[in-house]
């Protein structure tokens, strides 16, 4: 099944120059990157995003650090994306992370592990939203799949949902 999921490329990462690495990677893993966008975290968007963690001994250390400098969102689509994204990025620490994942490759220690990734289908929509908005949670039915021209219909689409403040 085709799904929706999100990257965080983190700000160790952002400010090591490695995106680009990083962004091969991912495309050559299949996935289709659908929005894309740079930003930067207050500590209480910061919160926000992460709230499922509060109370953790982690917390106030992720989101200092996650509120240190830019990050850049990919919302990613691909076969299965939730479970293949987070297999390729492997695990949170990235001393035991798989040979070759993302965290293995560009991560130093916690929290400092150069990508997030949904873990769940509830997360990414949720996430999704707090990123890019309610709207880009759900596959659109009509935009143009792969080989098929775009029309002015689907440009109307695309208009309506990019919003300019987002291409920095």
């Amino acid at each position: 099944m085709i799904e929706r999921t999100l990257c965080l490329i983190k700000p160790d990462a952002v400010g090591r120059k490695v995106i680009g690495e990083i962004i091969h990677k991912i495309e050559n893993h299949s996935f289709k990157i659908c929005q894309m966008r740079m930003f930067e975290f207050s500590p209480g968007g910061a919160e926000y995003f992460y709230q499922e963690h509060e109370g953790n001994p982690f917390f106030n250390r992720l989101i200092s650090f996650m509120a240190s400098g830019p990050i850049v969102a990919l919302l990613l689509e691909a076969e299965n994306a939730i479970e293949a994204f987070r297999n390729l990025i492997g695990n949170a620490d990235p001393h035991n992370a798989r040979p070759f994942s993302i965290r293995q490759q560009y991560g130093t220690t916690m929290p400092r592990i150069a990508i997030h990734g949904s873990d769940s289908k509830e997360s990414a929509d949720r996430e999704i939203s707090i990123i890019f908005g309610f709207e880009y949670r759900a596959i659109p039915e009509n935009r143009p799949r792969v080989g098929e021209a775009w029309t002015d219909s689907h440009r109307d689409l695309s208009a309506s949902l990019v919003d300019d403040k987002d291409l920095t």
